[in-house]
């Protein structure tokens, strides 16, 4: 075994507080984004193994620390470092035959007695004093002992076993009988990088080639779509700067097209950051589009990948406002095209984002229904006769996906329903394939006039 490596403790200590984050209710892709760049890569695997492993971490916590004093347990980052490593030391028994792991590349599996030394040194990074270090060490090491006899014991636990919570795993046997297990083993699953060629400036096979000349394993997936075999740092791969392609997942790609758009038309992506699905729009035809979002942190970022992308021309409007509010941002032309990818749960891509099952509480799908139908009535008042508007949602919940498109033909006398995915499930990442996201389409034409 070669020699622990001494930047393990500080990443597992960066980790841990991003973890801590999460605890208290915060998004983990913002609390990655303020570590350095230099540890972001490592802290962002290790944290992201972490979450997909939870369930299990919760469970051994629950039972290792069941008699130890409370005032201890309020320290958020000391109590995630013994979640955090008993994660890593289950990296550590993955069996040779299994998928190979994002981990792999910062932190190979480790000895358990490695981790249980290293998270110590990161509790002493995390000024935990002698108590805390001592008690860290104590319930991992008892971890490593009592291994197997705990995975036994919390065989028929479903939250240890499917690393989601107990409300979550209900919902999708209630929804998804015969589905339920596939689905939760999907979002388990890390995803491969997937990216959309930007057919303005450059193709396929152009990308392809530049990919391997620069040592990448990738290959074409059809149209416009090639996957990445390797784990990377995706700034610095090639055409990332010139724009030549962006990153967006299989099933968010089926988006744009089915708008069916051509040259001049008027289209409206009604929310937008961070704007993948903007870009697929404007890369597909020549149209005039307004980009709306609330947030106008989040529209700058659609400046970016569309300055980018070299699509941020003059036929390009970017507002920001809330898409209910009319009166903000609409100025009473109506559009032929409406994208109306609208807020939800996101519980079509917890593989892509495994902190939004821990995130979510129950009461949020009747409250992000609720929006979307807000948000789809106010759409809808936009639309010209004639034209369609595509509701999308990442979420498996059919109370946001089917449900809300047969609410919206009750709602609304004049709307009809065209062919489209309706609810697609996720799909798990195999050495060949990449796997792809939830996600739910479903199209509606406004009906015109002289019908």
């Amino acid at each position: 075994m070669n020699s622990p490596n001494p930047a393990l403790s500080e990443i597992l200590f960066a980790s841990s507080r991003c973890l801590a984050a999460v605890q208290t209710g915060h998004s983990l892709t913002e609390a990655l984004a303020k570590l350095p760049s230099k540890m972001r890569p490592a802290a962002q695997a290790v944290a992201w193994y972490a979450m997909r492993h939870w369930g299990l971490a919760q469970a051994w916590r629950d039972f290792a620390l069941s008699r130890q004093p409370k005032p201890w347990l309020s320290c958020h980052v000391a109590l995630t470092l013994l979640l955090l490593d008993a994660a890593m030391i289950e990296h550590g028994h993955a069996g040779e035959d299994s998928l190979q792991s994002p981990l792999d590349q910062y932190c190979p599996r480790y000895a358990p007695h490695t981790l249980v030394d290293q998270a110590v040194r990161a509790a002493e990074l995390a000024k935990q004093g002698k108590a805390g270090c001592g008690l860290v060490n104590a319930v991992l090491r008892r971890f490593q002992r009592e291994r197997p006899a705990f995975l036994a014991a919390v065989k028929h636990n479903p939250v240890a076993r499917w690393n989601h919570p107990a409300w979550w795993i209900k919902k999708l046997k209630a929804n998804y009988p015969k589905d339920w297990q596939t689905i939760l083993d999907a979002t388990l699953t890390p995803p491969k990088l997937v990216l959309r060629i930007n057919r303005r400036l450059t193709s396929t096979e152009q990308v392809l080639v530049a990919f391997h000349v620069a040592g990448y394993r990738c290959r074409s997936l059809g149209q416009d779509s090639i996957m990445l075999e390797d784990s990377a740092v995706v700034s610095a791969l090639p055409g990332f700067t010139q724009g030549h392609w962006s990153v967006q997942d299989q099933s968010a790609q089926l988006a744009a097209p089915l708008l069916g758009l051509r040259d001049g038309l008027r289209v409206l992506d009604a929310c937008a950051a961070p704007g993948g699905k903007t870009a697929h729009l404007l890369e597909l035809a020549d149209v005039k589009l307004t980009a709306l979002d609330h947030d106008s942190s989040r529209l700058a970022r659609v400046k970016e990948n569309l300055s980018r992308l070299q699509l941020m021309t003059g036929d390009v409007t970017l507002k920001v406002a809330d898409a209910r509010a009319l009166e903000q941002w609409w100025d009473r032309q109506p559009f032929d095209a409406i994208l109306a990818d609208v807020p939800c749960t996101a519980s079509g891509v917890v593989r892509r984002h495994p902190d939004i099952a821990w995130l979510r509480r129950e009461s949020d799908v009747s409250q992000t229904t609720m929006l979307q139908r807000e948000i789809l009535d106010a759409l809808w008042q936009t639309l010209a006769p004639g034209g369609r508007l595509l509701l999308v949602t990442c979420s498996v919940f059919p109370e946001e996906g089917e449900g809300q498109a047969q609410a919206m033909l009750t709602r609304h006398a004049d709307a009809i329903r065209l062919p489209a995915p309706g609810q697609i499930l996720p799909e798990p990442a195999t050495d060949s394939a990449p796997g792809h996201d939830g996600f739910f389409y479903a199209a509606f034409e406004r009906k015109a006039l002289d019908r």
